[in-house]
């Protein structure tokens, strides 16, 4: 099958959070099962970009309302990503340094839906499947049934993967016009409460709806943010198919960042050595229980309560352990921790801002790693975890009660906790500290879950099936 990825991310191209793994990863083992997988995403100015090569592979115009405008789509020419990658460059709306956080976002990624469906359009074939990722692309499967500009591509199925509902990339009604000449019957299949919304007119109009996790497709029926109708009454094409992880890049045991590998048989021995060289680097001691966060400091991720929890943790078990945090978002959290790092200091340090080789570090050298969330659809963090060994402190929802087990029960491997709240976040460090000190318990946790397979393969064949369902 020839597979279309259009996405607003890719990693390693540009990346801001679980969306980019996910499209830097899929395509590549669909290509490794036998599939033509590509990527199309916007050029815009990054890293990547500047130290690879490219070769022109499509010049055309198009229309944003009044705004005429050119557009280039290029081509990475050695398929380094084990995939064909195409970037769609146009001046003045893509061509900036950050992916989002712009005030004429909307206007950025109708734009490059536009473009990507003239593109499309110019094929002498069309392709099997479009599979359109979040917000950024939700346009386009209606671009594609009732544009006249893109009739050609009206019989092409479309697959539309919510990776989180919360961002719905809203639009007034007076940027209609943005659309290309449209059939103006199916005005309600662009709208809901009143405004344009991508995520709610992807819902309608794709052929098959995915979210990343089991159990976040059933939550979406109660809290989607205002959708909660609209997945009630679309369930039947909806699926929940659960992400993997990349095994090549999440590897202790060959993982480029790290200088101290290990395996399975060897990871009490690996991962203290791990641990002591980034205690030794953050001040922090190798002997206690080391908890570690790395994300983004969102209410999302439940990040506000984290510095009263370690607070909190750091009082009544008199420093029994250490904390390292790795992550930006809200100035005020930001601000909080960056505070406590000298009364602290010993026990704390935090990091403000994204590091790729910090991260898999922490991964390699945490005996725990804190996942708080109110919303996770998926989450790959925990995933990355258990994949080195470090026990998983999540919040039951999503995508986290879906791959994490309990340590109490059979088989249990993590710590699972009911409520995003600095309670429920310090009884279950205690419980982590505790459980540090049974060595035996510690190495037999952390051998099971490093041999649990979240792997690709076993995703990729769920993906196949509904590319194949609606063919």
């Amino acid at each position: 099958m020839e597979i279309i990825h259009i996405s607003a991310e890719c990693y390693p191209v540009a990346k801001a959070g679980g969306l980019g793994d996910v499209v830097g990863a899929l395509p590549k083992y669909q290509c490794k099962a036998g599939h033509i997988a590509k990527v199309v995403m916007p050029m815009y100015r990054t890293k990547f970009l500047y130290e690879n090569e490219w070769t022109v592979d499509f010049k055309g115009n198009a229309n944003l309302g009044s705004w005429f405008f050119d557009f280039t789509i290029i081509k990475e020419s050695t398929n380094k990503l084990g995939f064909d990658l195409f970037l769609v460059d146009i001046n003045g709306l893509l061509d900036r340094q950050r992916i989002y956080g712009y005030d004429d976002d909307s206007e950025r990624f109708t734009a490059f839906q536009i473009a990507v469906a003239s593109w499309m359009s110019s094929w002498e074939h069309n392709p099997d499947v479009v599979h359109c990722h979040d917000h950024h692309t939700g346009l386009l499967p209606f671009m594609m049934q009732y544009c006249y500009d893109f009739k050609k591509l009206s019989s092409v199925p479309t697959v539309f993967t919510i990776h989180n509902a919360q961002y719905q990339g809203w639009m007034g009604w007076d940027k209609s016009r943005y659309i290309p000449r449209w059939d103006l019957w199916k005005r309600g299949m662009l709208d809901w409460a009143d405004s344009i919304n991508p995520l709610a007119s992807a819902i309608k109009c794709a052929t098959r709806v995915t979210t990343v996790s089991w159990s976040y497709m059933e939550e979406l029926r109660f809290h989607s943010n205002g959708l909660e109708k609209l997945f009630e009454y679309e369930r039947g094409k909806c699926i929940g198919i659960l992400n993997g992880i990349d095994n090549e890049v999440w590897n202790p045991e060959t993982d480029k960042y790290l200088t101290d590998h290990y395996s399975v048989k060897k990871v009490t021995g690996g991962k203290q050595k791990n641990k002591e060289s980034l205690c030794q680097q953050f001040s922090l001691d190798p002997e206690k229980p080391l908890f570690v966060f790395i994300g983004r400091l969102v209410g999302e991720k439940a990040a506000e309560i984290l510095p009263d929890a370690i607070k909190t943790s750091l009082y009544y078990t008199q420093g029994a352990a250490c904390f390292l945090v790795l992550g930006s978002g809200d100035p005020e959290v930001e601000w909080r921790f960056t505070e406590m790092i000298e009364p602290y200091k010993g026990s704390f340090n935090a990091v403000i801002g994204y590091d790729e080789t910090l991260s898999h570090r922490m991964y390699a050298g945490a005996d725990f790693l804190l996942m708080p969330s109110r919303v996770e659809p998926c989450g790959l963090n925990q995933m990355y975890a258990m994949r080195y060994g470090t026990v998983p402190v999540v919040r039951s929802t999503g995508g986290l009660q879906d791959t994490v087990v309990d340590m109490g029960d059979p088989e249990g491997f993590g710590i699972r906790f009911n409520h995003a709240s600095i309670h429920d976040v310090e009884y279950s460090i205690g419980r982590g500290i505790a459980v540090y000190q049974d060595t035996a318990h510690m190495e037999k946790m952390r051998k099971w879950m490093m041999q649990i397979d979240h792997s690709w393969e076993s995703t990729v064949d769920q993906y196949t099936q509904v590319y194949e369902s609606i063919q």
